[in-house]
């Protein structure tokens, strides 16, 4: 699966608590932006969850559902979720990883899980889609921004 835009993604994942979700369950109703960390260890994805963290009122007032997505499993998902007082849900992959599921490959001879984003409109379709092997440049405010304002 690839996030070309124009593509329809369809990601079925579970919370970190177990629930599945799926980007169908937002058709009609939301735009998703899901962010894919390159681990719950990473620094740099730390980071951008801070940042969307506090754009969540920005972010909700403009139709868009933030969702995390971790390629660690949900146990570590979860208490990662509590100790970082995480705002919006935080997935795993129901079979597998999130990140494999959306075509995220792990580059430099295996050992470096690509990391980004992408923002699904209403009807399933991809609007924005970021994807970096630097964890460093994984989350880009300006460019969703501007892509959520082009909905």
């Amino acid at each position: 699966m690839t996030l070309d835009i124009g593509s329809t993604l369809h990601l079925d994942l579970r919370e970190s608590d177990g629930t599945a979700i799926s980007l169908e369950d937002y058709r009609g109703t939301d735009n998703v932006f899901v962010y894919f960390m390159r681990a719950l260890s990473c620094a740099q994805c730390n980071a951008a969850v801070r940042t969307l963290a506090g754009q969540k009122d920005e972010l909700a007032a403009s139709g868009v559902t933030v969702i995390v997505a971790v390629p660690e499993d949900a146990e570590s998902a979860t208490a990662w979720k509590a100790k970082k007082a995480v705002p919006f849900p935080v997935v795993v992959g129901k079979d597998g990883t999130p990140h494999a599921e959306a075509g995220l490959l792990r580059k430099v001879f295996g050992a470096i899980q690509q990391s980004g984003g992408v923002l699904v409109d209403k009807q399933g379709v991809v609007r924005y889609s970021h994807v970096s092997t630097n964890p460093g440049a994984s989350y880009n405010k300006a460019e969703l921004a501007t892509a959520i304002a082009a909905l």
